[in-house]
């Protein structure tokens, strides 16, 4: 019994080292993107900020499914038990948001901006019993070039 209870946290302080290990190396390559593609307006009005000199749209996308790590998994599954604010879902959905966009971005290469930004978010489940496996984020706009 004693080591069963031994294994399981060992397996807990893996889940959070490695997990905390792939989140800050995706948000680090997310800031690194980020600098590199600010330049490239993205907006939800449905029109362009100028009109003139348009010679071409384009439909651009950007997907991405990020899985949730065990640590997190259980950590979230303590806090709907006592209830609570989900913090560690909110870094998931936080950094599939932003690499969603990036990854439009990077569809729409050389595009003077994007207008009518949208972003879909659905969970992937696991089982039958709804839990959450993974959290998948599109997002779509239109690329204006001149």
């Amino acid at each position: 019994m004693m080591y069963d209870i031994g294994f399981f946290v060992l397996l807990l302080v893996i889940g959070y080292i490695s997990g905390t290990i792939v989140e800050k190396r995706h948000y680090t390559s997310i800031r690194e993107r980020e600098k590199e593609l600010q330049s490239l307006p993205t907006i939800a009005l449905k029109k362009p900020l100028n009109e003139e000199g348009i010679t071409a749209t384009r439909l651009v996308n950007g997907n991405v499914v990020i899985s949730i790590d065990f640590f997190k998994k259980f950590l979230a599954g303590l806090i709907n038990f006592f209830g609570g604010n989900i913090s560690s879902y909110e870094t998931l959905v936080d950094r599939a948001r932003r690499e969603a966009i990036l990854r439009l971005k990077e569809d729409a290469k050389g595009a003077d901006e994007i207008i009518n930004l949208r972003i879909e978010t659905s969970s992937i489940t696991k089982n039958t019993n709804s839990n959450v496996g993974a959290v998948e984020v599109l997002a779509f706009g239109t690329a204006i070039y001149r």
